[in-house]
This record gives C-alpha cells, structure tokens and sequence, in this order.
C-alpha cells in the first residue's frame, strides 16, 4: 500500500511539472498584454508663443554674397594665373575663355579640318537670358520668327492660310501658301491629311479654329507670333522663309543659326541677326539680356562668345 502511494505521488508530480512547462508561455504572454501603470499627467502644456513675423526679420541679417573683383587682380581668385603658358593644361586651374564672336567662327572652322568631319554641319548658338524685370515681374517665354539674312534651309516653309474669303484665299494661292481655306480644313487637319510648317489665320475665323488648339499646340495662330492678321502676302513672305526660335525651360535659347560651309561674314550675320531679335523683347534699361552665350557646331566643343560684340554699339554722345 505504502509502496502504491509513493508511486502515485510521483506520477503526480511529473504531471504537475509538465503542465508547468506547458502554460509558462502562456502565463508570460497573459503578463505581457496587461496594462502597465503609464503616468498620468494632472496639468496642461504651456501653448508655444508665435514669434512675430517682423521681429524674426528684423533680427535676421541676410549675409551678403560675397563677390570678388577680379579686375586689379595678378590672377583670379582661386585659380593659378590668367592665361596658362603652355598648350596643355588642367582647365580648373584658369578661368574660361570667352572669345570674339568672329575668333569662335573661326575656331569652329579650324575645329571641322582637324577633325575631318563633315563641311556642311549645322552651327548652333545657346543664350541664357536674364528674364528679370522690375520688383517681382518677369519677361514672359516666347516666341519668335525672324528674316535671316542668309537662309540655310534649302526649301522654303510650307504655310496654311485660314480665310473664308475667297478673295483673300485665291491671293493666298498666289502669294506662296500651301494651302487656304475656311472651316472645311479643320477635319482634314484632324484626320492627318494635311499638315504645315507654319498656320496664319485673318481675325475673323479664330473662333472657329478652337478646335484645332490641342491639335496644333504651339503652332495654332496667335497675334502675339504674327500669325494673325490681314495683311496676308505680309504674313506668307515672313513664314515661308523665315526662322522661328523659342525659349525654352524658362530662360534658354537653343537653336540652329547657319552650316559650316557657309562664309565667316555669312554665319556673323545670322548670329548678329538672331542676338538682336532676342534683345529686342526687354527693355535696354535693366541692363544685359544675354548672360552667357555659346556657339558650337554639331561636332566640335561648345565656345563661350562675347554677346555685347555682336550688338551694336550705341552712339556716342558728342560732346559740346
């Protein structure tokens, strides 16, 4: 008898053991999700004080940028001298070159010859303008179509003539326009039947052409382009061999002024053309339009080039 309850009180106690292992886990876990005495804040936060606007800017000091004048200097700030002494040298150590407009021309010429390149390459000029105006204005993004004075394209522009005047449409066909006509032109431009380089249009039809406006995007008729307007043999002679630029990404003006192959004095002109079309839409009184311009031809490097050369000078004031 003694011996059978020795035995049961170890089987009991192995069983009272095992469920012991068992549910810790589930003890601890029942532990771990009961709230925790968290402290109990018995006052309010102090509401922070807004700092007047005027005071923060009167007691800001706006530090200067700091602008150096390299002008009496022996070499430029932070650089090794103004012009390097030999044919080679790291480019960081001196400061850029900005050449004559005419001595770029050139460059670009001598660069096609030791590069074998090709002789009838496009020429490019890239200008970042300064749109500034006064206070807060700016000058608007535009666009602009100009006479050069010695065409590089080979054919001329086709032009589109809006009029539902069939005076005006025949004089249009005789003038040099691809195509005229009124509202019946709508759905063949839609449709991609017909397209132009160039769209001009008489006052009268704009309200007709809404249309057309997501079709044609910055080519649709605007009086601001003088695309608009009733003197149309005017308007076909400017767009049928004119140039037209545009600035683009708020302050750039990138495009083609000439090929290689054409003469010095030819590629000076239509430069000189261009800078002053551009020139002409802010006023000469806040100063410099053009900030940096460069010249380049399709293969060769980009050369920075004096724009105030290329501008004509202003007449001096005779003195009494």
């Amino acid at each position: 008898m003694a011996t059978c309850t020795r035995s049961m009180l170890k089987v009991l106690a192995g069983c009272q053991r095992q469920l012991l292992s068992a549910g810790g886990s589930f003890y601890t876990n029942i532990s771990q999700t009961l709230p925790k005495n968290l402290p109990i804040r018995t006052f309010a936060a102090i509401k922070a004080r807004k700092k007047d606007k005027k005071v923060e800017a009167e007691k800001e000091v706006k530090k200067e940028k700091r602008v150096i004048d390299d002008k009496d200097r022996h070499k430029p700030f932070g650089k090794t001298a103004w012009v390097p002494v030999d044919d080679v040298y790291i480019r960081r150590f001196y400061p850029r070159t900005i050449y004559d407009a005419a001595d770029a021309i050139d460059l670009l010429k001598s660069f096609q010859v030791l590069d074998f390149t090709p002789h009838d390459q496009p020429v490019y000029i890239n200008l970042r303008l300064d749109m500034k105006l006064e206070k807060k204005k700016k000058v608007d993004a535009f666009i602009s179509t100009v006479h050069l004075p010695y065409p590089f394209k080979k054919e001329l522009n086709t032009v589109l003539v809006f009029t539902e005047d069939a005076d005006q449409a025949k004089m249009a066909q005789e003038s040099g326009a691809t195509f005229a006509g009124g509202a019946d032109l709508i759905q063949r431009i839609l449709d991609d039947e017909i397209s132009a380089d160039f769209y001009v249009a008489v006052p009268d039809i704009l309200p007709k052409l809404v249309p057309l406006k997501n079709k044609l995007r910055k080519k649709f008729p605007k009086s601001k382009r003088g695309s608009v307007g009733i003197n149309i043999p005017k308007m076909l002679a400017l767009f049928k061999s004119g140039h037209e630029y545009l600035v683009e990404n708020d302050c750039y003006v990138k495009t083609q002024i000439a090929t290689l192959d054409m003469p010095k004095e030819h590629i000076f002109a239509n430069l000189q053309t261009v800078v002053m079309d551009v020139c002409s839409h802010r006023p000469a009184s806040f100063g410099p339009f053009i900030e940096r311009a460069i010249i380049t031809s399709h293969t060769s490097e980009a050369l920075w080039f004096k724009s105030e050369d290329v501008l004509p000078k202003p007449a001096e004031e005779k003195k009494e």
